[in-house]
């Protein structure tokens, strides 16, 4: 890592910018909400992720000529500057719903959703709760580390 080019750097981070925002609704809206289509999820991720990718790699940076030279690009449509990542988010939502909603029209299969009410609440008194508690009620440790060095804990 040291070694690494600075530019590199800084584009890795430009890059890890745009990739990490197009996660956010598979992650985030998917804890809220049952509505979206797994597969509207994931082709809105993707279409966020590529044009992410190639609209970074498209800027040029007019010092060097390199790929990869700022954060900002056109946006389709009105054709004025904007920040890539949100340009992406914005393709990766749109994809998303569109396609969510014509999965949900053509009742295409979301999967089967095991989860039951039950598995959202742990008490004490739950058998499941217990058993865990005895396991790690046995060490004296809170880590788990009966003798006390540091990094010879075996694998659980």
């Amino acid at each position: 890592m040291l070694t690494l080019d600075k530019q590199n750097a800084i584009n890795f981070q430009l890059l890890g910018g745009i990739w990490i925002l197009q996660t956010f609704p598979a992650i985030v809206f998917s804890l809220f909400t049952r509505w979206f289509h797994r597969w509207g999820l994931l082709a809105g991720w993707a279409v966020g992720i590529v044009y992410g990718t190639v609209e970074a790699y498209r800027v040029i940076n007019p010092v060097t000529g390199k790929h990869f030279g700022g954060s900002l690009a056109l946006i389709p449509g009105p054709e004025k500057m904007g920040y890539i990542a949100m340009t992406a988010f914005a393709l990766n939502l749109l994809v998303t719903v569109v396609l969510t909603a014509v999965l949900n029209a053509l009742k295409v299969s979301n999967g089967r959703d095991e989860t039951i009410p039950f598995d959202y609440f742990a008490d004490a008194d739950d058998p499941r709760v217990q058993k865990d508690l005895t396991e790690h009620q046995s060490h004296t440790s809170p880590y788990g580390d009966p003798d006390d060095i540091p990094g010879n804990a075996g694998v659980r």
